[in-house]
Order: structure tokens, then sequence, then C-alpha cells
């Protein structure tokens, strides 16, 4: 199946009730058609991995051909000049957090990125940033805690953004980091006192918010059975 015979198979998937879900959660882009995530997940599964109907299908600029292309594509073919240019197209934090999830994670410009991206003016190219971040947080499980230690002072520099997908993918990074391990966590807890202290009503909602997680009974029960299954 080419890449025209694809969008074709998308619009034909398209359901009223998924594309009003879109409008209520703010997904917006140039296109969309209207398909459910289970959906697209089934379909990409169906193709398998396949590098150049992924850069066909971005170039398409549908919502949903660009999160199957996010699907596909094959990660040791993602060059960094890949990455800049997907990241212009970012345009709703569906995109985002798909890309970056399922793709541009697992290349080894992942960390790399994350602290670049931080300083982007643009909304969601920051988001970028900090959604890779808290995805690295989740799926890197063999990562040292060193690796993470360069983010905390990024979130709190950016804790001050007030945009909605900027600040709630710092918020995401901080939590998700501060859920590693003990050592992290009492670092994302200082981060987020710190935090707190800024002269910004956004910073003292990613605080408080974070702290509410990080500190909350069921985190620290859990990452104490953990620590002492490493001894």
């Amino acid at each position: 199946m080419n890449a025209q015979q694809l969008i074709s198979a998308l619009h034909s998937l398209a359901n009223p009730k998924a594309k009003k879900a879109q409008s209520y959660f703010k997904i917006e882009s140039k296109e969309t058609i209207g398909i459910r995530t289970p959906e697209l997940r089934k379909l990409a599964k169906q193709i398998g991995k396949n590098h150049e109907l992924a850069l066909e299908l971005w170039q398409s600029e549908i919502f949903e051909a660009r999160m199957l292309a996010a699907l596909i594509a094959e990660p040791k073919k993602v060059t960094e000049r890949l990455m800049e240019k997907w990241l212009k197209d970012f345009d709703n934090w569906g995109i985002v957090d798909c890309t970056c999830g399922e793709l541009f994670d697992k290349t080894p410009f992942a960390y790399k990125k994350a602290i670049e991206w931080s300083t982007r003016k643009k909304e969601f190219e920051k988001r970028a940033a900090f959604s890779m971040m808290a995805i690295l947080a989740v799926h890197d499980k063999k990562a040292s805690d060193e690796k993470f230690l360069p983010f905390f002072p990024i979130i709190k520099r950016e804790a001050n953004d007030e945009r909605n997908f900027v600040k709630k993918a710092v918020n995401w990074a901080l939590r998700q980091i501060g859920k590693r391990n003990v050592k992290l966590n009492k670092l994302a807890i200082k981060t987020a006192k710190e935090i707190h202290q800024l002269d910004s009503s956004t910073a003292k909602w990613i605080a408080s918010d974070a702290l509410r997680e990080l500190q909350s009974e069921a985190i620290q029960k859990r990452l104490a059975e953990k620590e002492k299954k490493k001894k």
C-alpha cells in the first residue's frame, strides 16, 4: 500500500465522535480526519516499520497521517536533521507526544534534543523538550540517574512559561523523573520547592501539583519498596 492508498484508508476510518473529541481536547491541525488512536495503532501494526512510507505520510500535513508516520518510522533511520524538520511542523500536543513517545525517544539524540529544544520560542517546539524528558523518564528503564540531572535546572528555568501546553509538559517532566527512584524523587521534590518560591502563579501551580504526587503516600511507598528490592 502506498501513501495515497493509506490516506484513502484513513479517510474510510473517519469517526465523527473522534473528531469531536479532538476538538474538545484542543488537537488542532491543518487537516484532521477524526480517527481513534487504537485504530491508528492497529493500522500501524498491520503495516509494520516502513521509513520511506512514513516520510511520505508526514508530507501530507494530515494529523492522523503524521501520527501514523511516527508509529511506522524507523528510529535507526532518524537523523537530527529529520527531527528538526518534523519539530517545526508540530502544531498540536497530540502529534508532539506521539512523535516523541513513539519515535524520537528511541534515537541516540533524544537527551540532547530535550535540552536543546527547551529554549525554543514556539509553544509546541518547546513542549517537545519537556514531553521528551517525561517520556524518557518512563521509557528509558536502564538510564542512569546522571542522565536526568541536567533536566532539573532546565525545568526550574522554564517553570514560569504560562502557555498551557508548555506548563503542563514541564509539570509532567518533573513528576515522571521524580517517580523513577528515591534519589530522583528527593531531587524532584527539592526542585519543586524551589520552583514554588518563584514569583509566578504558573510556577506555583507546577510545583504544587508535582509535590502533591511526588510526596504522596502511594508514590513514597512504591519507591521505598523498589529501593528494598535493590538491596
